[in-house]
């Protein structure tokens, strides 16, 4: 029996939903917005991918995953395709990855005004904790063990977490 597109498509969409993160294994790569699309083309899936920001080193091991994922699923002829632009956006993390992040002990994004340097966003916003929920909160360093991220420190329950830095 041959399958149809929509067969298809749907084993795509369920496999692919089911990778995780490298650096975040609590939240998968469509709640952070990495995948930005899942078709058929000629018989082949197609999805299409991009990164958080183009020097991610983590992008080889998401194709890796979704490539293992799809065959696991039975899908044969499938392609990866990287995008950057548009550049990926912390606007694309769906609510359910922010939840993700927070249950990883990582701060999500705020909503930022466009136009605002990152660096002036940071200084002047309290973070809530991830832990206690504190806003009683202070910058450390502008960057954490990656460049998407910042690293906080709550005064409160004094833990030290990283924010999701908002692009």
């Amino acid at each position: 029996m041959v399958e149809s597109t929509g067969e298809t498509l749907q084993k795509a969409r369920e496999a692919v939903a089911r990778v995780t993160d490298p650096e975040i294994p609590d939240v998968s790569i469509v709640d952070l917005g990495i995948v930005r699309s899942i078709a058929e083309q000629e018989g082949t899936v197609v999805i299409t991918i991009t990164p958080t920001y183009s020097g991610c080193p983590a992008m080889h091991v998401i194709e890796m995953e979704i490539g293992s994922a799809l065959r696991a699923a039975g899908i044969g002829l499938f392609r990866i395709e990287k995008v950057l632009s548009p550049a990926w956006t912390t606007a694309w993390i769906t609510e359910s990855g922010k939840r993700g992040l927070s249950r990883a002990g990582i701060a999500p994004p705020a909503s930022s005004p466009r136009n605002v340097p990152v660096a002036v966003e940071l200084e002047k916003t309290h973070i809530p904790c991830p832990v206690c929920q504190s806003t009683e909160t202070a910058l450390v360093s502008q960057f954490g063990p990656t460049a998407c991220k910042a690293l906080y420190r709550c005064t409160d329950c004094l833990s030290t977490f990283e924010y999701f830095k908002p692009i």
